[in-house]
C-alpha cells in the first residue's frame, strides 16, 4: 500500500524505484499467493504471456483511486486494480487491460474505468485491437454511482469501437452484474474452465428470487456459456491455453476496419486437386457426413479455427486460410440435426458473418441444408426473426462471398445460405447438389396427391413420382441453366476454384444504400 510520507526521506530516483516496485506487487505478496492457489495467474503474468517479450509499455501505473468513504482513504494501491498499456502481439500493435484481483478484488472504481477508457481511445485513434483480460468482483461498492458511471463509460466506448477495431474479452475469473455487458458487446469472449464465470445475478440472488439452488459454475461457467447460452465463443482448459487462443484469433484479423484480412505467403502448387473430396459424399442422400471433413479437404493444412464449437452444432463457423488468405467459413453440419437451420444456428452464423464483414474477411459458405427446423418450440421462440438475422447478415455483407452447394439446398434455407439472389459473388455446386423447394418425397406427395391416391398401388406410384421429381429438380442443373449456380464442379476441384475465385475478388468494391444504419431483426 502506497505511503506518500516516506517519499520525503528518499531521493527522486529512489522514490521512482520504490513506486515501480510497489506497483508491480499489486495488492501484495499474500494476495498474489492466494491468486496462485486458486490456479489463477496475476494480471501482470497474463500481460507477459500475451505480449511479445519486452514489448509491453504500461500506461497509468501510478494511478490511485480518489475515494475517501468507508475507510478507502486509508487504503491505496498504485494502478488501482488494472494494468493498462500497449505492445506487440506477433509483431502487431495491440492495446490491453488486465484486471488485478489482488487489489480490492479487481473491483472497478472511477479511476480504474478511466484507465480502461484511455486505452480504448488510443486503440481507436491508432487502429489496433483491444484485448480485455477480465478478473473482477464488479463495481467498487464503496464508490457508489461513480463506479457505475465508469462501467457505462466503458460500454459506450465498446459500442463506438465495435466494427472499428477487433475487441476480444478473456474472462479469467469472476465477471458479474453490469460487468458482463462490456464483454457481451465485444467481438469474441473466451472463458477459462473452472476458474471463470459470468452472470447478471449470482447464485445467492437466484436462490432468493427463484428458489433455485445452483453453483457459480453451473449458472455461468465456461461449459454453460459455451454450450447452453452461446455467450462465450471459446472454452479453454487453463489461462495459458486461453491467451494462446487469443493470439491465434488475432492472426486471422486485420488491425482495423480499413485494412484487409491478413495474407500469409503462399506458393501455389501445380496441382491443388483434392481427390479425397470426390468420395466424401455418402451414396444415400439421407446419410450424414461431417462438414468439417469437407472444410479440411479445401483449406490450407491445419488452418481451421472453429468458433462456437459447442453451441448450435448444426452449423459450423470459423476462420481458416485458403492459399494463405484469411477467410471466414460458414457450413451446415449434416451430422447434427441433418444440418437444419434453427434459432441457435441462425444467430450463431449471423453474428460470425457480421464480424467477418466488419473486418474485410472474405466468406465461404458450404451448403447442405434441408430447411428450417419445424415445431412449436422454434416458432414460439421466434425462428422467423432469428432466421431473418442470418438472411440480413448475408444480404448486408459486402466482402467477397462464395457459396459451394455440396448436397441439399431446400426451400427458404437455399435463399438464406448466401444464394446468388442475395448478393453472393460466385456460387458453385457439386454434382450431388439438390436444389429444390423441398425434398422429393414431400414434393411428390403434394404435387401428385390425387394421382397417387387413385393408383392401384399407391406406394409404387409414389416412388415413381419421387423418381420423376428427383430427375427434374433434385439436381444442380436447373439452377445452373438459370445462372443461379455459376458452375457445377467436381468436389476435387473445389480448392483450386476457390483460390482463384477469391484472388479474382480481392479488389471487390460494393456499397450499401446511404443510411444511418439498418434495423436488423433483433
Amino acid at each position: 500500500m502506497s505511503d506518500p510520507h516516506t517519499d520525503a526521506q528518499m531521493s527522486p530516483l529512489e522514490v521512482l524505484a520504490r513506486k515501480n516496485a510497489e506497483a508491480l506487487l499489486g495488492g501484495g505478496q499474500a494476495r498474489i499467493d492466494a491468486q496462485h492457489k486458486k490456479g489463477k495467474l496475476t494480471a501482470r503474468e497474463r500481460i507477459d504471456l500475451l505480449f511479445d517479450e519486452g514489448s509491453f509499455e504500461e500506461i497509468g501505473k501510478f494511478v490511485m483511486h480518489r475515494s475517501k468513504d468507508f475507510g478507502l482513504d486509508k487504503e491505496y494501491y498504485l494502478g488501482d486494480g488494472v494494468v493498462t498499456g500497449y505492445g506487440t502481439v506477433q509483431g502487431r500493435l495491440v492495446y490491453a487491460f488486465s484486471q488485478d484481483f489482488t487489489v480490492f478484488g479487481g473491483s472497478l472504481s472511477e479511476t480504474h474505468a478511466e484507465k480502461i477508457v484511455k486505452i480504448m481511445d488510443l486503440a481507436m485513434k491508432n487502429g489496433a485491437p483491444i484485448i480485455g483480460l477480465n478478473d473482477s468482483g464488479g463495481a467498487r461498492i464503496q464508490e457508489g454511482v461513480v463506479s457505475l458511471g465508469g462501467y457505462a463509460d466503458i460500454f459506450y466506448k465498446n459500442t463506438l469501437a465495435s466494427g472499428v477495431v477487433p475487441q476480444l474479452s478473456a474472462i479469467m475469473g469472476p465477471c458479474a452484474g453490469g460487468a458482463v455487458y462490456s464483454p457481451a458487446i465485444t467481438d469474441f469472449i473466451l472463458m477459462v474452465e473452472d476458474t471463470s464465470y459470468m452472470f447478471v445475478t449470482g447464485p445467492n440472488v437466484v436462490k432468493t428470487v427463484t428458489h433455485e439452488t445452483v453453483t457459480s459454475e453451473e449458472l455461468g461457467g465456461a461449459s454453460t456459456h459455451s454450450a447452453k447460452s452461446g455467450v462465450t465463443h471459446f472454452s479453454c482448459a487453463n489461462e495459458v491455453a486461453c491467451i494462446t487462443r487469443v493470439k491465434q484469433l488475432l492472426s486471422y484479423m486485420p488491425q482495423n476496419c480499413e485494412e484487409n484480412a491478413p495474407m500469409l505467403p503462399y506458393e501455389a502448387g501445380q496441382n491443388e486437386s483434392r481427390p479425397v473430396l470426390d468420395n466424401i459424399m455418402p451414396e444415400n442422400p439421407n446419410q450424414p457426413y461431417d462438414m468439417r471433413e469437407v472444410i479440411e479437404g479445401i483449406i490450407d493444412t491445419d488452418s481451421f479455427l472453429e468458433v462456437h464449437q459447442n453451441f448450435g452444432e448444426n452449423i459450423v463457423v470459423g476462420f481458416a486460410r485458403l492459399g494463405g488468405r484469411s477467410i471466414g467459413i460458414v457450413g451446415n453440419q449434416p451430422a447434427v440435426l441433418a444440418g437444419v437451420l434453427d434459432i441457435n444456428a441462425s444467430t450463431k452464423a449471423a453474428r460470425f458473418v457480421r464480424f467477418c464483414d466488419s473486418f474485410n474477411i472474405p466468406l465461404l459458405v458450404l451448403e447442405d441444408v434441408p430447411g428450417f427446423l419445424p415445431g412449436t418450440d422454434q416458432e414460439w421462440r421466434g425462428i422467423i426473426t432469428n432466421g431473418a438475422k442470418l438472411l440480413y447478415a448475408f444480404c448486408e455483407a459486402t466482402v467477397p462471398r462464395i457459396t459451394v452447394i455440396t448436397r441439399k439446398a431446400y426451400g427458404g434455407a437455399y435463399d438464406v445460405m448466401n444464394s446468388k439472389h442475395i448478393g453472393a459473388d460466385l456460387n458453385y455446386a457439386w454434382p450431388t447438389a439438390e436444389i429444390a423447394v423441398m425434398g422429393a418425397k414431400g414434393a411428390a406427395e403434394i404435387i401428385f396427391k390425387r394421382e397417387i391416391a387413385a393408383a392401384e398401388n399407391p406406394e409404387a406410384k409414389l416412388q415413381e413420382k419421387v423418381d420423376e421429381y428427383q430427375q427434374k429438380f433434385a439436381t444442380p442443373y436447373r439452377a445452373a441453366h438459370r445462372g443461379f449456380v455459376d458452375e457445377v464442379i467436381l468436389p476435387s476441384q473445389t480448392r483450386q476454384k476457390l483460390i482463384r475465385a477469391f484472388k479474382m475478388l480481392e479488389n471487390k468494391v460494393a456499397t450499401l444504400p446511404r443510411k444511418k444504419h439498418g434495423n436488423i431483426p433483433l
